[in-house]
């Protein structure tokens, strides 16, 4: 706080405030239109002191609304860097959830190939098997008739 020339700490407003006290406490001239009779003395001293400590008040002031604007212009940064990186990550989703739909895509491709392939196998194996077991009741059946036939001509032949 700024002192005075009187060595008191005081800032503007309270020296603005005992300029208003003294005015209030002038004698005022009767018939001067309220004019009024106060320590010129007393002014001019509390008027140095309000020359005093203006420049002070306003660098303080001027730093005030400097560290104002700093503040802003960092807040504003970092604002700006927080919307960057919400921008790339929502992008990034964006691009994690292309890349999960067209593996699930895929996944669902290939899982109906492999159902189809298996469907195929299974007809193609049981095909196979069908004409395996026939050619085998076929071969079965004729060579039961051959030994049928070889019994009858062993019996014949008694």
């Amino acid at each position: 706080m700024p002192i005075t020339k009187w060595g008191e700490k005081m800032n503007i407003e309270e020296i603005l405030d005992m300029l208003d006290e003294m005015l209030d406490k002038s004698w005022s001239f009767p018939l001067s239109g309220g004019r009024s009779l106060i320590d010129d003395e007393k002014i001019r001293s509390l008027l140095d002191d309000i020359r005093i400590n203006l420049p002070g008040e306003i660098k303080q002031a001027k730093a005030i609304v400097a560290d104002r604007a700093d503040i802003l212009a960092v807040a504003k940064r970092e604002a700006d860097t927080i919307v960057k990186r919400a921008e790339d990550r929502a992008r990034a989703l964006v691009a994690q959830e292309e890349i999960v739909r067209q593996a699930q895509q895929k996944a669902a491709q290939i899982l109906a190939q492999a159902q189809q392939k298996s469907k195929e196998l299974k007809n193609a194996s049981q095909e196979f098997s069908e004409d395996v077991l026939r050619c085998t009741e076929e071969t079965l059946t004729k060579q039961l008739s051959e030994v049928r036939a070889a019994r009858q001509a062993l019996r014949s032949s008694k």
